[in-house]
């Protein structure tokens, strides 16, 4: 079977840490290490997560990052659109209700 690359754009499930269990989409390979995701909700596209290619796992979904929109640039609802359209939205509330 071959493994899915990381590469920006793919969709990405958090294995490790905190956000497991969370889906984010890669908008960056740092190195052959590490990588920076970011789901447009709990993580913005100005402050993305570094996180270890060890700690998460590809997906087959691929969003298109080089895609321009009428305001010339990606949006945070982008991503956090994109994730909701195929079923990977944030399914549990970002912090604890009592």
């Amino acid at each position: 079977m071959e493994r899915i690359p990381f590469e920006p754009g793919r969709v990405v499930l958090s294995r490790q840490g905190r956000d497991e269990g969370r889906y984010f989409i890669v908008l960056q390979v740092l190195d052959d290490a590490y990588i920076l995701i970011a789901d447009g909700k709990s993580r913005s596209m100005h402050h993305p997560k570094k996180k270890k290619m060890k700690h998460v796992f590809a997906k087959p979904y691929l969003m298109n990052l080089e895609q321009r929109f009428p305001s010339g640039h990606m949006l945070d609802s982008d991503l956090y659109q994109f994730l909701e359209e195929h079923g990977l939205g944030l399914k549990k509330p970002l912090c604890k209700e009592d």
